[in-house]
């Protein structure tokens, strides 16, 4: 490429010259090519370590003039064919122009300015994002496509130097990190190592130090493990590998690719060496730890943050901490942990002013909310700025949200929904009759049951009132609570203390634990910013049926049946359409078993449009991925118990692995947070603390739990005996404060024994695991998380290969190791489809609710891809044509996409059929629906054409060939004919008929039909001519492809005079009356074959030359030799074979050198026309493919899979070393 003039000082300095001319010269790098010795090593070894552009681009062309020792660089190339293209344009442009000019000065300018000029033109076509980028990385994006044959949707996020240690010893190089790859490149002293790893096949990812490898990163795949050091940086590099595992992962978990982030501010300089995507990728990585910290909705997005103070009126005094500014809210933490947090939303704030400055309070602004609270903040760097983007946001802030000051009033209060609640979602549409008013039935009409209140509160409303030591507790609670308020604030804008967290410890009274699950969950932010949402989706959701309904509607009446809120129609009804609700808005999870448990939980506190909201809290961000099909959160969270345990209980652990148990009992444990295997009034004291502390309360009690039964559970001898005891330990964990009468615990009904066991109390339990495991922090947790994820993901996908395996192993003649590689291909296509771009959305070729058989599918120019890499029948330049046929054949359901089982049946059948099968699949794929729709088209307007005004002489005699026919076809009809009649026979003696038969009939009308070749379609003559033409290209590189010709010859001849034959036959002589001007003359005797000169109607000459002009256009589609990019052979030979006219070769007369080219003059006559009373079956092609040996050696053949699939490894190769010695080009390189 043309390159902005540079001044080179030394010319020849680690470059060798080529070409010269007075005016420019063309060089090429020491050690670049064949050749090079030491000097050559040193030179390639020295340019990877420096990071040298001479690697990506080893050619250059430098401007002199006269005997000046200044040099001008102002071309230069990866290739020797790129840079002799800007060699050639010069000497032709410029040379003769530059002979004018007397002065070098005057020389050196206008070749400065023409070469400017040039990439100013260029630089005009560019796109908007290259340009954010630094011209150093751009240089690093080609180098990488370059080194390892990526292609342009391919995007370099960032690279490092670092080591890659081969066996024991490091190479030192770069790593280059892209969206979808991990890729190393090293050359030193003429070993090059190029590593290419697949962020989807990433297994483990980790960081370590150790003696033999410090300071180092782990990336182990299934097969092998890589080790990376002496990064400069290696934390940044771990965290960004990090991030791109997590989006491969995703990927795979429910096929979200990545997408870059165009509404992400520019930056105000261009960075060297980063990226807009690394920009991009570092923004995402701060918003979701802003939005975990804070509990904020997905599409929150910080704008920035800055180091502050919090004037705290409760404790007197200033809390340094660091404040946060997002499009919707402000928010607050204290530097130190549990301090003091603070949320306040932008629909709550009235005033953002600057305050006076002081010595007390430097730099301080104010902001005032709705409910009269004042905050205020100091000690800001850039309050201006500051000021002005909230002011910014705030005029974004739509005025008519509903406010914490406001009650959340649903629309069933009033017996009917406001029309002035209109949903923010414009993809819920009001469902409204036919004269447009509102639907009949809604969800809030008063003759349905609704809840409008917690459900305990309404079956407890009628109870007498308790003055007992319980109820004075519980009102103790209640009371401490208003102080906190008063103290504190209340609503989403409360500071958050420690003295909070104390709180909710000792529980949170039942008056209030609505209120402050929504507080503390994030939940009352969305449905204050979303009214009318909820019922908009039960209105939506309800007489609809899905199989989410109907698993819902089989669960509802085991939510906790033994709660008297749930054993009647309000309770049912309040469930269901808030389970209902959330499958209509999440059709990606849809319903998981153990979330009618939590929302039944969830009502007994809440009205329903709480409940829904504290629903989806759960299920998109507190409990991430924990309620899809394959619950992948609730077994990461498994792993990360299973890793928390063997670290804080290492003897516990290792006996509990040897039993089992872990994994079994921590799915219950933490799906329903406790709640199926603990009392109710104790697990809903676990559920307060999980909505303020989040999933580290579960694994803390969860290991206490362990660590309180660890001397009795270290004595047991087996699983269940181990289950037991955890079990009843958990029945007997107790409320003894709860004011609510209680409710029989079903599980601790079945488990207890005839001496109960000591009764634990749940306010000791929760204590214990805060004392003995209160450590666990919280980005621990997430990182734990992401180990697991990797390998729980990568599980569930072997799990998915293997059941994919057995359900086909048993259809398919492949083995199990071959079937699990053509998966691993198969699915690979799949997902480097979704990130380089298809014909289909990733969500159409991907469903996570399909079985496994079907989740992964494959468009028609991925089938032509693997169809050449891995088929047998390849036909140059024909092989896509015939591709997409077979792609047509195996598409039954017509939805332009197929499963893996369909790929492997099409492939079964040329590797391990016999010569029926593949004759009987190679005829399928030139009939309909394999043929494309204007292919057939065009065959039924010739056969229609051809059919209606052509009139063809019968012939007055019949030939031996047609009585064998006619035998054929008599003896066919006599034997059906027999067939029937015995059938009748029997069905006449068999009277009476028990059950069984009737039971045998059914089955057999169960049983799938096999298809004969009697039930194939006959072949008309176009398709004919297409199928001899694949088979021409099929044998295009066989060793015996002049045996192979003949043989097909010959039979394509034979099976012609078949056809016309069969005509007399298939006709039954209904054929209009013979009209002397149109009957044909009989054609000459010397070009009819010579065995059947009385055949006189002279349309088997008609087929032949057809056959023969389609053969000869396939030989002229034979793929023409590829030249190579340094050197273009001399193509002077002259083939071996003989040439012949097919206008009057006969196929006797095809030798074995001889190959069949067209002839033009045949247009005019009436070979060049189609018969469309020709046809033929497939008997009658596989009975003429029998007499040839060679066809039958042929189709006998055998594939060899393995080999196939071995070549397809090495074309994408993962390691390699090349020697110096060979030509490094660029272009080799890729794969």
């Amino acid at each position: 490429m043309w390159i902005t003039p540079e001044e080179v000082l030394l010319a020849n300095a680690l470059w060798v010259s080529e070409r010269a001319n007075p005016f420019f010269i063309l060089q090429r790098r020491k050690g670049h090519g064949k050749g090079g010795g030491i000097t050559g090593l040193l030179v390639g070894t020295m340019d990877v370590v420096l990071d040298s552009s001479a690697r990506v681009a080893p050619y250059r062309i430098l401007h002199q003039t006269g005997d000046s020792q200044i040099f001008w660089s102002i071309a230069c190339g990866s290739s020797r064919k790129e840079i002799t293209e800007h060699w050639e344009w010069l000497e032709t442009n410029l040379l003769q122009t530059l002979s004018i000019f007397d002065n070098d000065e005057d020389i050196t300018t206008f070749v400065k300015g023409k070469i400017s000029g040039i990439i100013a033109e260029e630089n005009k076509s560019k796109a908007a994002q290259e340009d954010e980028d630094s011209g150093k990385f751009r240089e690093a994006e080609q180098k990488m496509r370059k080194l390892f044959g990526m292609p342009g949707e391919e995007k370099l996020v960032n690279y490092y130097s670092c080591s890659y240690w081969k066996g024991r010893v490091p190479r030192q190089g770069w790593v280059y990190l892209s969206v979808n790859h991990l890729c190393f490149y090293s050359f030193l002293l003429g070993k090059e190592v190029t590593l290419v790893v697949q962020w989807t096949e990433v297994t483990r990812l980790e960081k370590n130090a150790t003696l033999v490898f410090p300071e180092s990163v782990r990336v182990s795949t299934r097969h092998t493990e890589h080790y990376f050091s002496m990064f400069l940086n290696i934390n940044d590099t771990f965290k960004l590998m990090e991030q791109l595992a997590t989006i491969a992962m995703r990927q795979l978990l429910d096929n979200e690719g990545f997408a870059a982030d165009r509404s992400l501010p520019k930056a105000c300089k261009t960075l060297k060496n980063v990226s807009a995507l690394k920009r991009d990728l570092d923004a995402r990585a701060k918003n979701e730890r802003y939005r975990a910290l804070f509990r904020l909705t997905p599409d929150e997005r910080l704008d920035g943050h800055t180091d502050c103070t919090l004037w705290t009126p409760f404790a007197k005094m200033h809390i340094v901490g660091q404040l946060f500014v997002s499009n919707n809210y402000i928010c607050f933490c204290s530097r130190e942990e549990d301090l003091c947090q603070l949320i306040i939303p932008l629909r709550e704030v009235s005033i953002v002013e600057k305050a006076d400055s002081s010595s007390v309070l430097p730099c301080p602004v104010s902001i005032s909310t709705k409910n009269k609270m004042t905050f205020l903040f100091a000690n800001l760097k850039d309050r201006d700025f500051l000021v002005q983007r909230i002011s910014d946001f705030l005029q974004r802030t739509p005025d008519k949200l509903w406010s914490d000051s406001h009650p959340l009033a649903l629309s069933s209060y009033s017996g009917s929904p406001s029309p002035s609640t209109t949903p923010l979602s414009s993809s819920l549409p009001t469902p409204t009759g036919a004269a447009g008013e509102p639907s009949q039935g809604r969800h809030y009409s008063p003759s349905l049951p609704t809840a409008t209140q917690g459900l305990l509160r309404i079956y407890q409303k009628d109870d007498p009132e308790d003055h007992g030591p319980k109820a004075t507790k519980e009102k103790m609670k209640e009371e401490s609570w208003n102080i906190h308020f008063f103290e504190f604030g209340r609503g989403v804008c409360m500071y958050r203390t420690s003295k909070t967290r104390e709180l909710v410890l000792n529980g949170i009274p039942e008056s209030l634990r609505g209120e402050l699950w929504l507080l503390f969950s994030g939940a009352q932010n969305e449905m204050a910013t979303h009214p009318g949402y909820y019922a908009e989706l039960v209105e939506q959701a309800m007489g609809r049926c899905t199989l989410a309904t109907e698993e819902i509607e089989r669960d509802l009446h085991r939510s906790m049946p033994e709660h008297h809120a749930f054993q009647n129609e309000m309770g049912i009804a309040a469930l269901r359409r808030v389970l209902t609700a959330y499958a209509c808005r999440n059709p990606g999870i849809g319903y998981c078993q153990a979330m009618n448990i939590v929302t039944s939980v969830l009502l007994l506190y809440c009205t329903e449009e709480e409940a829904f909201w504290l629903l989806v809290a759960l299920c998109e961000r507190m409990l991430p991925d924990y309620y899809n099909t394959r619950v992948v959160g609730a077994l990461v969270d498994q792993g990360v118990f299973e890793e928390l345990t063997r670290e804080c209980l290492p003897l516990l652990y290792e006996h509990m692995q040897e039993l089992g148990v872990i994994s079994t009992i921590s799915l219950s444990w933490f799906l329903t947070l406790f709640l199926s295997v603990m009392p109710f009034d104790s697990a809903v004291l676990l559920v307060d603390c999980f909505f303020y502390e989040g999933i580290k309360v579960i694994f803390q009690v969860a290991l206490a739990v362990l660590h309180a039964n660890m001397d009795t559970l270290l004595g047991c001898t087996d699983e269940g005996e181990a289950m037991t005891i955890l079990g009843r330990y958990l029945d007997n964990v107790v409320n003894k404060q709860t004011v609510s009468p209680p409710i029989p615990h079903l599980h601790a009904l079945l488990t207890s024994g005839d001496e109960p066991p000591p009764e634990i109390d749940v306010f000791q339990l929760i204590k214990s695991s805060y004392d003995k495991f209160g450590s666990l922090r919280a980005d621990v947790i997430e990182q734990m998380r992401f180990q697991q994820r990797l390998k729980v993901i990568q599980s569930l996908e072997d799990t998915a290969k293997r059941s994919v395996v057995r359900a086909i192993m048993t259809d398919s003649a492949f083995s199990i190791e071959e079937l699990e590689e053509l998966y691993v291909f198969f699915k690979a296509k799949h997902i480097m489809s979704c990130y380089w771009g298809a014909s289909s959305t990733a969500a159409e070729r991907h469903d996570p609710s399909l079985p496994y058989l079907e989740q992964y599918r494959i468009d028609m120019g991925q089938f032509c891809q693997l169809f050449g890499a891995l088929g047998t029948w390849l036909c140059g330049t024909h092989t896509a044509t015939l591709a997409a046929r077979h792609f047509r054949l195996l598409d039954s359901n017509k939805d332009g996409l197929i499963n893996f089982k369909e790929f492997v049946t099409g492939l079964s059948g040329m590797y391990h059929g016999d010569m029926t099968e593949k004759l009987k699949l190679l005829y399928k794929l030139h009939l309909p629906p394999a043929l494309c729709p204007e292919e057939a088209e065009s065959a039924l307007e010739a056969t229609q054409f051809f059919t209606d005004d052509d009139t063809q002489q019968e012939s007055p005699f019949l030939s031996d060939l047609d009585f064998l026919v006619q035998e054929v076809t008599s003896g066919e009809e006599v034997k059906e004919a027999g067939e029937a009649l015995g059938s009748g026979d029997a069905e006449e003696k068999k009277e009476v008929k028990d059950y069984k038969y009737y039971l045998r009939m059914w089955a057999k009308e169960k049983e799938p039909k096999i298809e004969t070749i009697k039930d194939l379609p006959r072949m008309n003559q176009e398709q004919f001519i297409e199928l001899c033409k694949t088979l021409y290209n099929m044998f295009s590189e066989d060793p015996l492809e002049q045996e192979l010709y003949h043989a097909i010859a010959t039979v394509a001849s034979l099976l012609l005079r078949i056809g016309e034959v069969g005509k007399k036959f298939t006709n039954n002589g209904a054929k209009k009356p013979t009209d002397a001007t149109n009957t044909q003359a009989p054609t000459p005797a010397a070009e009819l074959p010579q065995p059947e000169k009385e055949e006189s109607n002279g349309e088997s000459s008609s087929g032949q030359s057809l056959v023969c002009k389609a053969l000869a256009e396939a030989q002229q589609e034979t793929p023409p030799q590829q030249t190579s990019d340094e050197e273009v052979k001399d193509d002077t030979s002259v083939s071996s074979y003989s040439m012949v006219s097919t206008g009057s070769l006969q196929y006797e007369d095809i030798a074995d050198d001889t190959v069949l080219i067209g002839c033009a003059g045949d247009q005019q006559r009436r070979g060049s026309t189609l018969d469309g009373d020709w046809s033929i079956t497939f008997e009658q092609v596989l009975a003429s493919m029998l007499t040839e040996l060679p066809l039958v050696d042929y189709f006998e053949k055998k594939g060899d899979i393995q080999a196939r699939m071995a070549a397809c490894k090495m074309q994408r190769g993962v390691e390699r070393q090349v020697s110096s010695s060979s030509d490094h080009e660029l272009a080799q390189l890729s794969t």
